[in-house]
């Protein structure tokens, strides 16, 4: 199976769970869940997930769990299909 890795930015405690786009490569990401106790980080993986059409299980992330600069892998997608998915 082919992994892929995506480069992302956090802002939690937002108004909702959303894409907001890509700034140099980087994708930018709301989500609502509060930084603590790992709530943002899930809340990220089960949004990238449902973007990618994948069990959230699939989606990990690699580097950054306490900032919000983070590198997350897919399990199981290919990077151009992952990059067009989200617009990278």
């Amino acid at each position: 199976m082919s992994k892929s890795k995506i480069s992302v930015r956090v802002r939690a405690r937002a108004h909702r769970d959303e894409v907001v786009g890509v700034v140099d490569g980087v994708l930018l990401l709301r989500v609502a869940a509060p930084a603590h106790e790992g709530r943002a980080n899930r809340a990220l993986c089960r949004l990238l997930a449902e973007r990618l059409a994948v069990a959230p299980s699939r989606v990990q992330i690699v580097r950054g769990q306490r900032s919000r600069e983070k590198l997350v892998e897919v399990d199981g997608l290919d990077q151009a299909t992952v990059d067009r998915a989200l617009g990278l």
